[in-house]
């Protein structure tokens, strides 16, 4: 079980100290900052569009997350003869494979955290028509990102610390700390009862994004095993999509009775299922949690599944 555990952590914490991890957490964050500050003139829907705008720009971050960073565990290890080392002491490929997804979720729901805090704050922050900029959040917020990497650079400069590491580990402590202390003001800089105006119901919806992510990164381990980072990339790019689409394309024939069309849409994750951002608005919130347990199940299942598959890809792998 140590053993287990320090491949777990140092897989993450290899995750942690890829510039493009800071490079993609720092960017998709900024983002949805940004998706709340100008005006949409959306007839009264510019909440919506920000809310479904973030959660895009969270999903879409942790595509890439969820592959660069299986890549970078797997696919590099086995080419730079680091995965031979491990493996060479009595450890196993399943252990080996498995530590290394655990590292992987940990990473991507690192990420997926600092992006739903700032979704939370775009919740708040968004306005119609007829309001204006909360340039107070807006400053507290890029003061928080600004400490973080200053956090990361005196680390590095007098402790001798790997900057990325701590500048990551800086951002999500002081996006937490700006979340705090704007919710207690409004726009204005009055004071106001705690979180007024944010949005709760983007928690379990950003869940369900973190779920999706946690598949992804599954298929793409698996392809990690064999392919390189392109190649990875192009196919799961194309699983999403086709994902997107698989209730269309095999679900009505599935329930025809068609068996390849059930096989299939068994085979495919339905992203759409993982995706509350058009529930968000239509006053259902009684649901949600409930939602979030099913889809818990069927993650499991699935990631079980794929993580059986990247094993059995890995097992006749030739690693010299």
């Amino acid at each position: 079980m140590r053993q287990f555990v320090t491949i777990a952590a140092n897989a993450f914490m290899e995750l942690v100290r890829q510039p493009v991890f800071l490079l993609l957490m720092t960017s998709s964050a900024v983002f949805e900052i940004f998706l709340a500050t100008p005006y949409y003139f959306a007839f009264g829907d510019e909440p919506k569009l920000v809310k479904n705008s973030v959660m895009a720009v969270m999903l879409l971050a942790g595509l890439f997350g969820a592959v660069l960073s299986a890549s970078a565990s797997l696919a590099r290890e086995i080419r730079a003869g680091t995965a031979l080392a491990v493996l060479s002491k009595p450890i196993g490929r399943a252990q080996f494979i498995v530590a290394k997804y655990v590292g992987l979720m940990v990473a991507l729901a690192l990420l997926t955290y600092v992006n739903l805090v700032a979704a939370l704050l775009t919740s708040r922050m968004a306005f119609d028509a007829y309001g204006s900029t909360d340039m107070l959040a807006l400053g507290i917020f890029a003061g928080g990102l600004l400490v973080a990497y200053l956090i990361g650079g005196f680390s590095n400069f007098f402790l001798r610390r790997p900057f990325v590491s701590d500048a990551v580990f800086g951002i999500v402590l002081m996006v937490s700390v700006a979340f705090i202390i704007i919710s207690f003001f409004n726009k204005d800089g009055a004071s106001q009862p705690f979180a007024t105006g944010v949005d709760w119901r983007l928690v379990p919806a950003s869940i369900l994004v973190l779920f999706a992510l946690w598949i992804l990164a599954g298929l793409a381990l698996a392809c990690s095993t064999r392919l390189d980072m392109i190649p990875t990339l192009a196919i799961c790019t194309a699983l999403f999509l086709l994902g997107l689409m698989s209730n269309y394309l095999f679900g009505e024939k599935a329930k025809a009775g068609s068996w390849w069309a059930s096989t299939l849409y068994a085979i495919t994750p339905n992203w759409q299922l993982f995706w509350l951002g058009d529930a968000l608005e239509t006053g259902k919130s009684t649901f949600e949690w409930g939602y979030v347990g099913k889809a818990f199940s069927y993650v499991v299942c699935y990631v079980g599944a794929v993580l059986a598959l990247a094993v059995m890809l890995f097992e006749d792998r030739e690693l010299s």
